[in-house]
């Protein structure tokens, strides 16, 4: 084996991390070291470093077999994944140098993983619970730790995103909306026009949710498309519509090219024409169409599906969409013609900034813009996740406080609760833990860490200067803590109150005052200041 093999080998591994948004720190004998969510966090940081060790460790398998024909040779490589918060340099002026201990665990992880295995420790696990499985190993003896350390072998990794939102219990709230989308269908099936509707809300709100109930109470004749919108990758354009069509053929990761292109012709009742263009959008060949074309073939396939009555397809994470989707969601609504379609997508409020003029409210497009749960609402969230149990007034208390009406972060935070021994049952009956309260769970952190990383610097800079005020604080705090671009945070402030982090609250001493959107973006925008700042700001406030 030559120097150019090995050149081969990190240039493929690279290129894995970087498929996946990672940035490679560098390069150490035969080592890779890379990271995720520098310079700019994402949500999906700990899943996409997951999902990047699982490519790298199918790359090799492919690499292998190459290297074994040519060398007689195969190679074997162990890879430690970790969280935590760690020193950087500035990665955007090329200082790449990045220490702490979360990277010391890793290379720890790294050294006690078996030849072309995967290890995870505990605080990833809690970011990817739900979407991949794990099997779990007798806590490791580690170099600088004076306890064993819990460690997790991957075995596999599942395609959803996004922190997992458990379903069981009643679905609470939404009963206007839920009603909205029947009444879409109920005329799209009537008139046999296409209806679309969306969905708009914070991440964790229940847009999901909703779009579930609305499905479950389909019935079996009803087809249903579903197709989701992803952050990254690549040939990512039409992912949705390419997911629901070959979910509807039912193709699968086996199938060659021409069988997967039967299925299709199959399901549209043998129309070449229209299997020639649906495989193209679908990835099985390389045929390019104008998109009116594509749009006609998309229409074609759901009025065969539709027959008689209806037929709904579901589009998630449309802020993620590009615009060439949007342009073919909007020829397959706006045509005239006979189609019974119900069109539902999900995204959350940063869509609108962007796209805000389309599909505006009409007579066949609605848009249902999600609010936070009532307290009451909450509770009973809450008290369906513990069985339905009644629930203290401090233990409801401390979920609404750092939930603020998101059910989503009411379920997380009641299972941290759980798994940290804060929340405790006796006899049926559920209580906090002496001295203990809800924190925010890693997921939620990543999410809300993500959220605030995407803004500017000055809209992230009022945010954090609020947060040193409190939950509630007044405009004139923020201007005292940033004389710099004092005149500029009134409209910063106006910014977050539209991005949904903040809201307007009754002023304190007169003048404007503004209240964080949950205690979890308070928390996490306080957490994203370095110490001395903190101390600085708190000396200065």
């Amino acid at each position: 084996m030559c120097s150019s093999d090995l050149r081969t080998y990190f240039e493929a591994m690279q290129k894995a991390l970087e498929r996946h948004g990672g940035t490679v720190e560098k390069f150490i004998g035969d080592a890779v070291m890379a990271v995720f969510g520098l310079p700019h966090a994402h949500e999906d940081d700990g899943l996409r470093a997951v999902r990047a060790a699982k490519d790298m460790q199918d790359t090799l398998a492919a690499m292998n077999d190459d290297l074994e024909r040519t060398w007689g040779v195969r190679l074997t490589n162990r890879t430690g994944v970790n969280t935590g918060e760690v020193v950087a340099g500035d990665v955007t002026t090329g200082q790449r140098l990045v220490t702490g201990d979360a990277v010391n665990v890793a290379a720890r992880l790294e050294q006690n993983a078996p030849p072309n295995e995967i290890l995870m420790s505990s605080a990833t696990l809690a970011l990817v619970r739900g979407m991949v499985e794990v099997e779990e190993l007798e806590p490791l003896v580690l170099k600088g730790k004076s306890e064993r350390f819990p460690a997790f072998r991957l075995v596999a990794v599942r395609g959803d995103a996004g922190p997992v939102s458990r379903q069981d219990g009643a679905h609470v709230g939404r009963v206007a909306e839920l009603e909205t989308l029947r009444s879409f269908l109920r005329a799209a099936a009537d008139e046999r026009r296409p209806r679309l509707a969306t969905v708009v809300g914070d991440p964790g709100l229940g847009k999901s949710r909703l779009v579930r109930e609305l499905l479950a109470g389909l019935g079996d004749d009803v087809p249903v498309l579903q197709g989701t919108c992803l952050s990254y990758g690549d040939g990512i354009t039409f992912w949705p519509v390419a997911e629901a069509i070959r979910s509807a053929s039912g193709i699968d990761d086996g199938d060659g090219t021409e069988e997967a292109i039967g299925r299709i012709e199959a399901l549209v009742g043998g129309a070449t024409e229209v299997a020639e263009r649906l495989a193209a959008l679908a990835g099985l060949s390389s045929a390019i169409f104008p998109l009116d074309d594509t749009a006609w073939a998309v229409r074609k396939l759901l009025l065969h599906l539709a027959g008689d009555g209806p037929v709904v397809l579901v589009v998630d994470d449309v802020h993620w969409a590009e615009a060439t989707l949007l342009d073919l969601l909007d020829r397959v609504v706006g045509a005239d013609g006979d189609l019974p379609l119900l069109v539902v997508c999900a995204a959350r409020p940063e869509f609108l900034d962007k796209h805000g003029d389309w599909m505006e409210p009409g007579e066949r497009t609605a848009r249902l813009v999600l609010e936070a749960l009532s307290p009451e609402e909450e509770a009973t969230v809450a008290s369906n996740l513990l069985g339905g149990a009644d629930l203290p007034r401090g233990l409801v208390g401390a979920i609404t406080h750092a939930a603020s009406g998101n059910p989503l972060f009411v379920e997380q935070v009641v299972a941290m609760m759980i798994d940290d021994g804060a929340l405790v049952a006796d006899g049926g009956t559920w209580t906090v833990a002496q001295g203990r309260t809800a924190v925010v769970p890693p997921s939620i952190n990543a999410l809300l860490a993500a959220r605030l990383d995407a803004l500017g610097d000055a809209e992230r800079g009022a945010l954090q200067r609020g947060s040193v005020a409190g939950l509630d604080f007044p405009r004139e705090a923020v201007e005292e803590l940033m004389p710099a671009g004092r005149e500029a945070v009134a409209g910063n402030l106006h910014t977050l109150t539209t991005r949904r982090l903040i809201g307007r609250s009754e002023p304190m001493f007169g003048g404007d005052a503004y209240r964080f959107a949950n205690g979890m973006v308070r928390e996490t925008a306080y957490a994203a200041l370095l110490k001395k700042s903190r101390a600085e700001m708190h000396e200065g406030y």
